[in-house]
């Protein structure tokens, strides 16, 4: 199995590509402590994860609060041994969409808060534990290099965060070598799961045909597909597995071709 006798944490486990992040690092071995804001979702999620053999443990978590993330990082290696192979930092806050002139520089502050400074509050909090092998996989967004907007406006302030995060994980992967721990950044293109589900039913309620809304999205991307959120999970997680033990500082784009990096 990709993570047998790993200890991974997930943050920002919640109904899109988080919950598919925790079920399947522990069906691929992994011990998985669950983290969110959102206490009986990540409860139900753990229970159905150990009701399937799993080994799982869920701890509310706000990413904005420093004592909850050492909390969560503390209760992690406690129950597992005393040690965390894995962090996977996706939680995060989306924000307004808006334009440049009727942007709110408070919601902006609030998703760099939890997008950037949330992952760096979580990740030292975790150093002790990550030490001599350990392994941080920062979730972005393709929106960071590709702008993306529509009628209601753009997707700026989450993406600006996201691109902070994308520059801190760089540092991290720099400075965090010395301990033998390795960072990198995967930046998530559409993923089809729940949240996008949602999109794409308001857009038939407003009269289009399902078949269309798909084509709209999937027209520029290469696979002919929105990726699978399953599949984007399991991207995610070979970067914690022992697959790229040689691999840090990297940007893995996960996007099904929507976006190539030069």
């Amino acid at each position: 199995m990709l993570l047998k006798d790993k200890v991974a944490i997930i943050s920002g486990v919640g109904p899109g590509m988080g919950q598919a992040l925790a079920r399947i690092a522990a069906a691929e071995g992994a011990s998985v402590a669950l983290a969110a804001r959102n206490k009986a979702f990540i409860e139900q999620v753990r229970d159905e994860i150990v009701a399937q053999g799993g080994k799982a443990i869920a701890v509310p978590c706000d990413v904005s609060d420093e004592a909850q993330c050492a909390v969560l990082a503390e209760r992690t290696a406690a129950e597992f041994g005393g040690r965390i192979h894995g962090l996977v930092n996706s939680a995060y806050y989306h924000g307004d969409w808006s334009f440049i002139e009727n942007s709110d520089a408070a919601d902006l502050a609030k998703a760099f808060d939890v997008n950037c400074l949330g992952a760096l509050r979580l990740t030292r909090a975790c150093i002790p534990y990550l030490r001599d092998g350990g392994a941080v996989v920062n979730v972005s967004t393709m929106a960071t290099v590709r702008p993306f907007g529509s009628e209601h406006g753009m997707e700026m302030g989450y993406a600006v965060a996201k691109g902070a995060l994308n520059t801190l994980g760089k540092y991290m992967a720099t400075d965090l070598g010395r301990f033998g721990i390795r960072v990198n950044t995967c930046r998530m293109g559409w993923i089809h799961g729940e949240p996008v589900e949602q999109h794409i039913q308001s857009q038939v309620d407003a009269g289009f045909q399902r078949d269309d809304v798909i084509a709209g999205i999937t027209r520029e991307i290469p696979i002919g597909k929105i990726p699978p959120e399953d599949d984007c999970a399991r991207a995610v997680l070979m970067m914690i597995s022992d697959y790229s033990r040689v691999v840090s500082g990297a940007s893995l784009d996960v996007n099904g071709g929507h976006w190539m990096a030069p």
